[in-house]
């Protein structure tokens, strides 16, 4: 499978794809859709990318004028080649790799620096844990709505036979591609 950058500054930059099963990498055509929706929301965002693998959605927003993006990832072979996708794109000063459990990481202090808010989020789990471990994704859900900028979104990514509410984040949109759901998520009004 060919992972790439699709638009932006980095556009035809060739990603390191994924290896073995850990990662599932979103396809060009639903990267398209997605980014067409976002598109108002760049440039200067600051971005988390959760359970980045090997970073393409978080290395998207960089190229789409993103000023900042953390990657969180915990799979050791994922976070090499995350790592080197970010060499790919020579643009470490706007990175941050969070290698380890993020949801010890979302259960630190938040501090009172706006800066450390994010205006989107990308929550793209193993599918495992929607059936799994369903009150982790809550919890972390809980945490995700101090993170968000009052205007930033959450945009989760599952199978489409999993449902999993995420309060007090709200859906305001969902869209299905083939096997997979995009939802919508945002801070409650």
């Amino acid at each position: 499978m060919i992972v790439r950058i699709i638009a932006g500054e980095f556009r035809g930059r060739k990603l390191l794809p994924p290896q073995g099963l850990t990662t599932r990498p979103i396809t060009d055509r639903v990267k398209q859709s997605l980014f067409d929706i976002l598109t108002p929301m760049f440039p200067d965002s600051r971005v988390y990318d959760c359970f980045a693998g090997t970073g393409s959605m978080g290395l998207e927003c960089l190229s789409r004028g993103a000023s900042a993006v953390t990657f969180f990832e915990a799979d050791r072979s994922a976070l090499e080649r995350l790592r080197k996708n970010i060499e790919t794109i020579d643009n470490e000063r706007r990175c941050k790799v969070i290698a380890g459990d993020l949801f010890r990481w979302f259960d630190r202090p938040l501090s009172t620096d706006a800066t450390d808010r994010a205006d989107l989020i990308f929550l793209d789990p193993p599918y495992r844990f929607v059936r799994e471990e369903p009150q982790k994704l809550q919890r972390l859900a809980g945490r995700f709505a101090e993170h968000l900028s009052a205007d930033g979104v959450l945009i989760f990514r599952h199978d489409v036979n999993d449902a999993l509410e995420l309060p007090p984040l709200e859906r305001f949109d969902r869209r299905e591609y083939g096997g997979m759901v995009l939802e919508f998520l945002r801070r409650p009004k």
